[in-house]
């Protein structure tokens, strides 16, 4: 019995020695005890890269499992550091009630500071956490791939300043993987549920918000390299959310991959039964298309 429960502890330690969970602002004045950073670090045959998940609910909610927790697992498998943000958003029983249009709660720009602090605090704590502080990079789902992306053409803006955070490292992400995300803000294409939920119930009508924070018209000369994937039948965010944002990155000649596939939906993430076989090969594109960008080593082989 004693050699069952100290294994039974062993095997605990493991499990959360593998996962460890960061409250970001801490420390700060920021009261946001919801965001943290859950890390999970490759026991072996370390890369030295890094990816910040976003998780993808419309800016309403978190799919924590199927693009957070099944994804990070994936990528701890390939020897990369992985960290899935919980960042701020509107709320389900906000989405339901409306109730921002008396209280604003939650709303832009709380969930890119949350994914500044991210990567401040990758970067930060790049050698205790066996990464490269010029690896990381962000990946994004839906909502979350908008916020990925967001990241890289917002990378200067003072938010975090305007926060009393020091900011001395850049913020700007070495690589970023938008899959099936959320692009626009206005137009025939747009996902209403997920502007609402990053601009709130009134601020949605802003044409200049709308312009300022659809992807595919402010995509930087120095964009970092972007990993996209979508699928032709996508029946929540229309595919022609990608084709724009490729459309944007070609035209500035940024480094990019695009893949678009027949089939697969939408919300499939890193399942091996959500989706098609079809579109569960992105997987195999992405780290690839890492090993693309830091040749020499950057994934595991199983």
């Amino acid at each position: 019995m004693r050699k069952l429960i100290t294994t039974y502890y062993l095997l605990l330690c493991v499990i959360f020695s593998h996962a460890q969970t960061i409250r970001l602002w801490d420390g700060t004045k920021v009261k946001a005890k919801s965001v943290t950073l859950t890390a999970y670090i490759p026991d072996s045959c370390a890369t030295e890269t890094a990816v910040i998940i976003c998780p993808g609910g419309s800016y309403c909610w978190h799919d924590r499992e199927t693009e957070g927790s099944d994804v990070a697992r994936w990528l701890q498998s390939k020897g990369i550091a992985a960290f899935v943000l919980n960042y701020r958003v509107q709320g389900i029983f906000q989405y339901v009630t409306h109730s921002r249009l008396i209280v604003p709660g939650r709303q832009y720009p709380d969930m890119l500071e949350d994914l500044q602090m991210a990567i401040l605090y990758v970067r930060n704590n790049a050698a205790r956490l066996g990464v490269n502080q010029h690896r990381v990079g962000v990946m994004g789902f839906s909502a979350g791939g908008h916020l990925a992306m967001l990241s890289a053409e917002r990378s200067e803006d003072k938010f975090l300043r305007r926060r009393g955070i020091d900011v001395v490292t850049s913020l700007r992400p070495d690589f970023v993987a938008p899959i099936y995300p959320v692009v626009t803000m206005q137009g025939r294409y747009v996902h209403k549920r997920s502007r609402r939920g990053l601009l709130g119930d009134y601020r949605k009508y802003r044409k200049s918000l709308r312009d300022s924070l659809s992807l595919e018209n402010h995509v930087p000369s120095d964009c970092p390299p972007v990993f996209l994937v979508n699928c032709k039948d996508d029946p929540v965010v229309k595919y022609q959310n990608s084709e724009l944002l490729d459309s944007a990155l070609s035209a500035k000649g940024i480094r990019h991959r695009y893949i678009q596939y027949a089939t697969g939906g939408h919300g499939f993430g890193a399942s091996d039964t959500k989706g098609t076989s079809e579109c569960r090969q992105w997987r195999d594109e992405f780290i690839q298309w890492i090993k693309g960008l830091w040749p020499r080593k950057t994934a595991c082989k199983t």
